[in-house]
């Protein structure tokens, strides 16, 4: 083999690195009628729920409640960075977090840019803001 081509694999090498150790945010900034709010990759409004505050970096929300308000799953390989990071749920699944706070969707959102669970609960459910 060539130093050339040993140069070149090494460059191959070190590129394909840094992208699998590459963290993206699990979730983007996205226009609603309430302003810029967090979407996830389907582009459907995360939200944040104010019971989550009273034990902060876990989520109150699991069972029924997390059935109608999923939570923004970190896969395995997922690596927390700057403002996200990552929770561990009760069923020992894992959630992403944004400044702190867990990020659910709403079931009854149906299409991108809909805000419908902005309020519920007597304001406990709020749009994430960026």
């Amino acid at each position: 083999m060539t130093i050339r081509n040993l140069m070149l694999s090494a460059l191959l090498v070190t590129g394909l690195a840094a992208c699998a150790t590459q963290a993206t945010a699990p979730a983007v900034p996205g226009d609603t009628a309430l302003g810029p709010v967090l979407v996830d990759a389907k582009r459907m409004t995360l939200y944040t729920f104010d019971r989550d505050n009273a034990m902060p970096g876990k989520s109150v929300c699991n069972g029924p409640c997390a059935t109608n308000w999923p939570p923004l799953v970190a896969n395995a390989g997922d690596m927390a960075k700057g403002d996200w990071t990552i929770i561990t749920r009760d069923d020992g699944s894992k959630q992403w977090a944004y400044k702190g706070k867990p990020l659910y969707g709403w079931v009854k959102d149906t299409k991108p840019g809909e805000t419908t669970g902005d309020g519920f609960l007597n304001g406990a459910w709020h749009v994430a803001k960026p």
